[in-house]
């Protein structure tokens, strides 16, 4: 079996997106963790947050800066249902991640995923690479490419 460092390592590969996985050897599961371990500021920090839609079931993937919250009503309205937190079990057997080390590609099955516009305002950012340590840094246009985002208006 792949471990998920390896399918983000992969993932990136395929999507021709040249990434440089570093272990911090302490935890980046927070935005201000994960800044403070890249040595960059909170906003360039992108969480992939997780929802699930309501009636479908489906779990949908949020990339959001670290200093900006999801507006769920506009995440609501880009999915066309009402969102919930998704249970735990489901976020890692669809993504092959755990909380805290979702990544915004290389999950186990393909999860419609959206991007804060505000993501693109900077030149690099830095993202969780499936594990509480582990981070990559990337222009933001080519992570949301390679992580098939629709680019919205998503921060409250």
């Amino acid at each position: 079996m792949v471990g998920s460092i390896d399918r983000v390592t992969k993932a990136a590969a395929d999507a021709g997106l040249d990434i440089e996985i570093k272990r911090m050897g302490a935890s980046t599961r927070t935005a201000a963790e994960a800044a403070a371990q890249c040595g960059c500021t909170v906003a360039q920090i992108v969480k992939s947050l997780i929802f699930q839609g309501e009636t479908s079931g489906r779990l949908f993937l949020f990339l959001v800066s670290g200093s900006n919250q999801l507006d769920l009503a506009k995440a609501a309205a880009m999915t066309g249902e009402p969102l919930k937190r998704a249970d735990p079990r489901q976020i890692r057997d669809e993504t092959g991640f755990a909380i805290g080390g979702v990544a915004p590609i290389g999950h186990l099955v393909a999860i419609p995923a959206f991007a804060d516009e505000a993501l693109l305002g900077f030149d690099r950012v830095w993202a969780a690479a499936g594990a509480h340590d582990a981070v990559f840094a990337a222009e933001p246009r080519a992570m949301v490419r390679a992580a098939r985002a629709v680019v919205v208006n998503l921060a409250a």
